[in-house]
C-alpha cells in the first residue's frame, strides 16, 4: 500500500483529526465529507475503530503501510509498553523532527526538505526520511539550504518547539535532546488499538 498523497483536508475530516497539525481542516466543518453532512456516521464495530485508529497514526506521521508496520515490529522487541515504543519511534523519525524544530510547516513539507538533500545529521548530510534520530544527534541544514523560503517562513510562524527537542533560529539548527514521554505524544491517538489491530 502506498503512501497516501490526496487531499489531506478531507482526510482529516474522516479521520476527525488535524493531519497539518494546523486545526485548520477542522475548524468549519469537524465531521466526515459526504453529501448528508455530520448526521451520517455509523457506529463502528471494534475492528472499524481499530483500523480507524491506525489510519489515524500513519496518515499523521506520512508513512505508507510497510515502513508503519515495519516500525511497528522493530517496537515490539524493545523493552516496555508497545504502543508507547511505537508512538516514539515514529516521533524519532528524521522527517518528523525537521518538522518538530519547525523548519517545515508540515510533516509533508519536512518529508520533502530531507528527500531533496537539504537536511544534516551530525554535520553530514541524510536524505532518508524515515532514518531514526537518536538523542544527542543534531539536526541542521547545508550552507546551501539555509537560504530557503519554505525554511525562512516556517521558523518565522513557529512559535512552538516541543522539550524533548532544542533549536538554535540562528544558526537553523537544533538536536534531540531525549526521547519523549507519551504525554507528550499526539494525544488523540489511543495507541492500545493499534497494538490490538495488528494483533489479530
Amino acid at each position: 500500500m502506498s503512501r497516501y498523497t490526496g487531499p489531506s483536508w478531507k482526510l482529516s475530516r474522516r479521520l476527525g483529526i488535524s493531519l497539518t497539525g494546523t486545526g485548520k481542516e477542522l475548524e468549519k466543518r469537524p465531521y466526515a465529507p459526504g453529501q448528508h453532512g455530520p448526521n451520517q456516521r455509523k457506529k463502528l464495530s471494534e475492528y472499524g475503530l481499530q483500523l480507524q485508529e491506525k489510519q489515524k497514526l500513519r496518515h499523521m506521521y506520512g508513512v505508507n503501510e510497510r515502513q508503519f508496520r515495519r516500525t511497528f515490529d522493530i517496537a515490539g522487541k524493545m523493552s516496555g509498553i508497545h504502543g508507547e515504543n511505537f508512538m516514539i519511534l515514529l516521533e524519532s523519525r528524521l522527517d518528523n523532527i525537521v518538522y518538530r524544530l519547525g523548519l517545515a510547516r508540515t510533516r509533508r513539507a519536512a518529508r520533502q526538505l530531507v528527500n531533496h538533500g537539504h537536511v544534516t545529521v551530525d554535520g553530514k548530510r541524510v536524505d532518508i526520511p524515515s532514518y531514526r534520530v537518536t538523542p544527542g544527534q543534531q539536526i541542521g541544514l547545508r550552507e546551501t539550504s539555509r537560504n530557503l523560503t519554505a525554511v525562512k517562513e516556517a521558523v518565522e510562524v513557529t512559535n512552538f518547539v516541543p522539550a524533548y527537542v532544542s533549536f538554535d533560529a540562528e544558526k537553523l539548527e537544533g538536536s534531540y535532546t531525549r526521547l519523549p514521554e507519551r504525554s507528550e505524544l499526539p494525544a488523540e491517538i489511543t495507541e492500545a488499538l493499534i497494538v490490538e489491530f495488528y494483533s489479530r
